[in-house]
């Protein structure tokens, strides 16, 4: 069975954007292509137990195995030599993507305390960025086995060819921006 976000975007979504941005290719109406969470690990220079623990929490939320990602240079002031593991990262795709990108705008994102939307500030190129400050928010974690609280960045890659037409798409997808 198809995700339901996915399915909401075959039969509604990509008819209203093709209506309104006047396009009459259906290759050409804008869709989510990719998601990309990435994990960036405070303190892993010290300890390694923070990119361990980082891998196991992003495994569990994204549903795939992320790859590790190690420092391009040295920084001598931060100790860092270059290699070391400082993070990582999963790229989603089909039918994980829009299951993640469902759960993330219906029960994520509603979860955060104080929440009155995310920013509406596209990359200039369809592309949207924002920044999770817990792990904690996501249900699939549990919260007494969290040893480090990470933040995390998601990116959801369009093809959409401006900004106008990414955030039409993402708006509704159900992405509560903020007025």
């Amino acid at each position: 069975m198809a995700p339901r976000l996915l399915e909401k975007y075959k039969s509604e979504i990509s008819s209203k954007l093709m209506e309104t941005f006047e396009i009459k290719n259906v290759n050409a109406v804008p869709k989510l292509q990719k998601i990309v969470i990435n994990m960036g690990c405070k303190g892993a220079v010290e300890n390694k137990a923070h990119v361990e623990s980082a891998l196991r929490d992003l495994t569990i939320i994204a549903g795939q195995q992320p790859t590790v990602r190690k420092a391009k240079h040295s920084i001598a002031g931060f100790k860092l030599r270059e290699g070391m593991p400082i993070g990582c990262a999963v790229t989603l795709r089909r039918e994980r993507m829009w299951e993640f990108a469902d759960r993330l705008i219906s029960v994520v994102l509603p979860r955060i305390r104080d929440f009155r939307g995310v920013k509406s500030k596209l990359d200039g190129r369809g592309n949207y960025s924002l920044g999770l400050t817990e792990q904690i928010v996501f249900p699939e974690i549990d919260f007494d086995r969290v040893e480090y609280t990470q933040g995390m960045d998601v990116t959801f890659v369009t093809t959409a060819e401006t900004d106008e037409q990414g955030f039409f798409l993402l708006k509704e997808l159900g992405m509560p921006f903020a007025s």
